[in-house]
């Protein structure tokens, strides 16, 4: 099966999940509160449904248009434009006619199923996979620094002990805790064993946004030798696997790019080599080739990882607290949606496809389902109107002002909601097939 098959049934089977308990959220308590359901629909039946059944008042189906779905609960106005009932007399069994606090209720159920459903998969998975992170001992060589973090005192080779006075479980966070989590300062140790807490500054997720580094530390490549070419100059100068560099021509080498650079803008018929081999330093005077290169390939590091493993309370916390930052950590990056470089970076189907895993993975695809849940859980209490969120604002005002906003008003707003909703659809897909077509 091709990978584009792998990931397009992945994100329909979460989004249809999803979809069903996040409309069961409004289903449940419009039924508890004796409010007609009229419809009841995984995906959008227009311009035809795939499936549907009528079950006493309900007609239960599965549209064609995978954009999500809906619950049509009589005597609101919603997506589905139907205002008939407008016209007419409220009935009791109308969500019109039922107390605002009710309404409130059904309207903060999809929501609050969404939050619900992101925590409990998050419990599911550190109980079942725990949790694989990584350590400073599994990265023994460090950090590679990239040049938008050396001003503030990074250097390559760092390895990162602390953030904001905190020991940091998984280093390999250390960018998302830049981004988005207000760091001020970082202690790391140099590769020269010396210790430094570095100062950050307070926009730095904004330079890492603008400079479209997301990722500012990568894992580190010694400049270990790897393989010795047969009848090279290195082989002529005694260079043997695992010789570690330590200089050439008296400059010091932290990583292997160091050590290609170096030779290549060498200007000279042969370089000066400080090794280190089993714990001896050596120094190995080696010839150029006529390109440049001395017949060594690099020893590719190998990355150890540490699994944690939870128990079941121990899971119940750790599900709250990946939910709580992954709720707060999308709210705090969303604000860069509203920049033109955040803008830009928008996605649609496309884009929410590629997160899953390329293989079939259960461990990747119940947390990128947890991720999104999370997702739809905020983008739906946005107070726009056709989304949940929009109906949730008009309802405090009521319950405020003690005054229901008029139905024409309403009928507009749901009208110029879902005109904005469809109109960001068509630019985060847009983005996606921009992508496609000349990234």
């Amino acid at each position: 099966m091709s990978i584009f098959l792998i990931k397009a049934f992945q994100l329909i089977l979460s989004l249809a999940i999803l979809v069903v308990l996040h409309e069961l959220g409004h289903f449940i308590p419009a039924k508890l509160f004796k409010t007609k359901v009229e419809k009841f629909y995984l995906f959008f039946d227009w311009p035809f449904a795939l499936f549907k059944k009528k079950i006493g008042e309900t007609e239960y189906g599965i549209g064609i248009l995978p954009l999500g779905g809906y619950v049509k609960i009589a005597g609101m106005i919603d997506e589905s434009m139907d205002t008939e009932h407008l016209k007419k007399d409220p009935e009791p069994w109308e969500f019109r006619s039922k107390p605002a606090w009710q309404r409130l209720i059904i309207m903060l159920g999809g929501v609050t199923v969404n939050i619900v459903l992101g925590f409990a998969i998050y419990m599911m998975i550190a109980f079942v996979w725990g949790k694989t992170i990584l350590t400073n001992n599994d990265l023994p060589a460090g950090y590679e620094v990239n040049e938008i973090m050396k001003p503030y005192g990074f250097k390559d080779g760092d390895k990162i002990l602390e953030i904001d006075g905190q020991p940091l479980e998984d280093i390999n966070e250390i960018g998302k805790y830049l981004f988005l989590r207000n760091v001020s300062d970082v202690k790391v140790q140099h590769n020269n064993g010396a210790y430094e807490n570095l100062k950050i500054p307070e926009d730095i997720g904004t330079l890492m946004m603008d400079s479209g580094i997301m990722t500012p530390f990568t894992l580190l490549v010694p400049p270990v030798v790897g393989s010795v070419e047969p009848d090279s100059p290195a082989k002529q100068a005694d260079l043997n696997l695992n010789d570690k560099i330590i200089s050439v021509n008296g400059e010091e080498i932290v990583k292997w790019q160091d050590f290609t650079k170096i030779i290549k803008e060498n200007s000279f018929s042969e370089i000066n080599l400080e090794i280190d081999r089993d714990g001896y330093l050596l120094n190995k005077t080696v010839k150029l080739s006529e390109n440049n290169t001395i017949g060594i390939s690099v020893l590719k590091p190998e990355i150890s990882t540490t699994k944690l493993n939870f128990t079941f309370l121990e899971s119940i916390s750790r599900g709250y607290d990946k939910a709580y930052w992954t709720l707060k950590d999308y709210v705090t990056q969303f604000k860069y949606v509203f920049t033109k470089k955040g803008a830009s970076q928008l996605g649609g189907f496309g884009a929410i496809a590629g997160i899953f895993p390329a293989s079939w993975d259960w461990q990747g695809f119940w947390e990128t389902t947890a991720l999104l849940s999370i997702i739809l859980a905020f983008m739906n209490v946005l107070p726009i109107p056709a989304l949940d969120g929009g109906h949730v604002m008009f309802l405090i005002y009521e319950v405020v002002s003690g005054r229901k906003p008029n139905d024409k008003f309403m009928e507009y707003a749901q009208i110029t909601g879902f005109m904005l909703l469809m109109a960001l659809v068509l630019f985060a897909n847009g983005n996606d097939l921009y992508k496609f077509l000349f990234n």
